[in-house]
């Protein structure tokens, strides 16, 4: 992933817990539970995002392995 999407997800996860706080400052429900949802959004996001990187960094450790071995 790209870091703009690291960074829209970063985004949209402190744009919740700042969603979620004003819903509890004000004890409104429905800005709480928005929130919690929008942080909930972007940190599976932000889990998927790990797993690619991750997957992209075996790929990367298996081609310079198999590069190493058969030259």
């Amino acid at each position: 992933m790209g870091i703009g999407d690291k960074v829209g997800n970063k985004a949209e996860e402190l744009g919740g817990k700042a969603k979620e706080a004003v819903g509890d400052a004000t004890d409104n429900e429905r800005l709480q539970a928005e929130g919690a949802a929008d942080q909930a959004s972007a940190k599976t996001k932000q889990a998927g995002e790990a797993v690619k990187d991750g997957v992209k960094d075996t790929g990367e450790d298996v081609k310079a392995s198999w590069n190493k071995a058969t030259n």
